[in-house]
């Protein structure tokens, strides 16, 4: 695994920080955010590409293929997986943004008003392209399977998970790279994300203003990342004695056909995508041990959450705990699903859930278990993730311990 986020560049330094309860959301740098109605981010402040990517080439890679290229680099050196002329057509790449190159297209946008066509670069259209990350990804580490991007808003890299692992399980590819990526902390972004509504304008207090399943909660705040998997047969892996972090056990995905941005307000849709990745992974709710929860901060996106959790749960949905690190890392749009598939993954791993920050004041329709106290020793061995975009895209993935067989 691999993760460039708000908190670290690097899995380590990010649950470290998660578990501390360390927040990553401050007043945005990228620009001067003073016009604009929600001005802060989760913007990541410790990172140089040129670890990465060759300095003639910087200026070349839109900044969500530049962190895509860090998270895979990351998760390529602990997985061990070499790839070369005996396998390369059986590793995919499959990875998600919610809206590519934003910053790119402003950028060019403002080169053809002031400067006239002649002077856009060539390297435009494939920075712009939210599968130029997959691309990317594919030729540097010469992996010629499978390779896309999905696009579901929010859930992009959630799905890209279940994708790569539904290409596994079919026998199209014996190993896929896959999450998402996204750097959208731009005007555009900010402004029209603002004059939506959407984003918190608690602006006087960036580090507590989100506030997920609080009832003081007022939007979310935007952020940026990305957040890679070396997803891989079962056999396959055994077979070259790979570390085996954890097994992905089921993919839920569904449609709530309701409104372009608002959930459906019972969780009906969430609903459907949690109990499809729980029915797949031939499980039932009585062995779930945590759910890292979409939680954006809305007020519409937790409520509904949360009554999906209900109904899914059952009778334990008060007992199970259930947290959202966005109020730490902010939401990364595209890269959210991938990045929390990460920190699922790290709660079986280290035997602790991280707690959700920032939550104060109780809202009746958020009646669970949010872990508000601090992280909590739990060594959960099945997790469910959920993720959901505008659209109404939902995705859930059932993730659990490795066997030890």
């Amino acid at each position: 695994m691999g993760v460039v986020t708000p908190l670290g560049v690097g899995v380590a330094d990010t649950w470290s920080a998660l578990c501390a309860g360390r927040n990553g959301i401050q007043r945005i740098q990228a620009f001067d955010p003073e016009p604009y109605g929600s001005q802060m981010a989760g913007e990541v402040r410790e990172f140089d590409p040129s670890d990465y990517i060759e300095r003639k080439q910087i200026s070349r890679t839109a900044r969500f293929t530049q962190f895509a290229l860090a998270a895979t680099t990351e998760a390529m050196d602990q997985s061990g997986l070499v790839i070369d002329d005996s396998n390369r057509d059986e590793v995919g790449v499959i990875v998600g943004s919610g809206i590519g190159g934003l910053k790119v297209t402003e950028e060019a946008t403002h080169t053809l008003a002031d400067k006239g066509p002649r002077r856009l670069s060539p390297f435009t259209v494939p920075m712009i392209l939210a599968d130029i990350a997959a691309g990317e990804i594919a030729m540097r580490f010469g992996a010629s399977g499978p390779n896309f991007a999905l696009v579901s808003a929010c859930a992009s890299g959630a799905h890209s998970i279940g994708e790569a692992s539904e290409i596994i399980r079919r026998g199209d590819a014996l190993a896929c790279i896959c999450g998402g990526s996204e750097a959208s902390i731009t005007p555009l972004a900010i402004g029209a994300f603002s004059s939506m509504r959407a984003l918190s304008q608690r602006n006087d207090d960036p580090e507590h203003a989100s506030r997920p399943f609080d009832a003081g909660r007022d939007g979310f705040v935007i952020a940026e990342a990305s957040g890679i998997l070396v997803l891989e047969e079962y056999e396959h892996a055994r077979h070259r004695d790979a570390v085996i972090l954890a097994e992905l056990l089921g993919y839920g995905a569904s449609a709530d056909a309701y409104h372009l941005t608002a959930p459906e307000p019972t969780g009906r849709g969430a609903r459907r995508a949690m109990q499809r990745a729980l029915d797949k992974a031939g499980a039932t709710a009585d062995q779930v041990d945590y759910v890292n929860a979409h939680g954006t901060s809305t007020q519409m996106n937790d409520a509904a959450e949360t009554a999906a959790i209900r109904e899914v749960l059952g009778a334990r949905a008060r007992q199970i705990p259930v947290s959202s690190t966005k109020s730490m890392t902010g939401h990364s749009l595209g890269a959210a699903g991938a990045i929390e598939t990460v920190f699922s993954i790290m709660a079986i791993v280290d035997g602790r859930v991280p707690p959700t920050i920032n939550y104060e004041t109780p809202d009746p329709d958020c009646d669970l278990d949010y872990v508000t106290e601090g992280a909590r020793l739990v060594r959960p061995k099945l997790v469910l993730n959920n993720s959901f975009g505008f659209g109404g895209h939902n995705a859930c993935l059932a993730v659990g311990a490795a066997s030890s067989s």
